[in-house]
């Protein structure tokens, strides 16, 4: 029997798992920091990490192992109906519950509060805890002549904001990014895939992203119209 205690953990711009990216680089706005817990955050094991651009994370899908592990799950990108292997995706349901991403490194910083990554390209949640970095090397970490089953992602929604989330944008102090990461979360349509070939006029979504509830709703011309930008709770309360 193995056991692994947590280096540190993430603080995201995703709160749930709704608006989550699939997979990292597909929302090049989205930011976090991994804060590293003693003994990890020793300035030691940080030396010479600062000259890569990006690195791996090896990270717990702790929202989801309570669940448990499926042999076979339904793939979003295969629409959602097909069963598959599950050693085949790259599904949160997995026997041993351990996820990879290789996101970008934007700084390293230390300040009262301990030892911390800025990162950005990610698609990991809120309060994810980290077992494990290590640096991308191209040339080895970008295979050749790669087989797969599923086809690179596309946006697939435009996106526009109602008058209402425009004034909230500009009250914001990250509206111009926090507008481009609301475009690339929303084109790449985070709705359930059986959702997505009817249309309801009257259907309502919410994402919370940063410290906003995003609503929106997906118009017959496949437009996600962001109506609202309302403020989230403070996570104390």
């Amino acid at each position: 029997m193995y056991s692994f205690t947590p280096i540190g953990r993430i603080r995201s711009c995703f709160r749930e798992r709704f608006g989550t990216p699939r997979q990292p680089g597909l929302a090049p706005d989205a930011r976090a920091v991994l804060d590293l817990f003693p003994p990890a955050d020793k300035n030691e094991t940080i030396r010479g990490l600062d000259v890569f651009s990006h690195i791996w994370l090896i990270f717990v899908f702790h929202d989801t192992m309570k669940y448990g592990w499926r042999p076979t799950v339904r793939p979003p990108r295969m629409g959602g109906n097909r069963r598959t292997g599950v050693f085949a995706t790259r599904s949160n349901y997995r026997p041993n519950p351990l996820g990879l991403s290789a996101v970008r490194l934007n700084g390293i910083r230390r300040d009262a509060g301990g030892l911390h990554l800025d990162l950005s390209d990610i698609d990991i949640l809120d309060g994810t805890p980290v077992l494990d970095i290590k640096p991308c090397l191209p040339w080895t970490d970008n295979p050749k002549n790669v087989r797969a089953a599923f086809a690179a992602p596309e946006a697939t929604l435009s996106v526009s904001f109602s008058a209402r989330a425009e004034a909230a944008l500009l009250q914001h102090p990250e509206g111009g990014r926090f507008r481009r990461l609301i475009i690339q979360v929303l084109g790449m349509d985070p709705r359930p895939a059986y959702r997505r070939d009817s249309h309801d006029p009257d259907r309502r979504h919410g994402i919370r992203l940063m410290d906003r509830d995003v609503r929106f709703q997906v118009t017959e011309s496949q437009t996600a119209e962001v109506t609202d930008l309302l403020p989230l709770p403070d996570k104390g309360t």
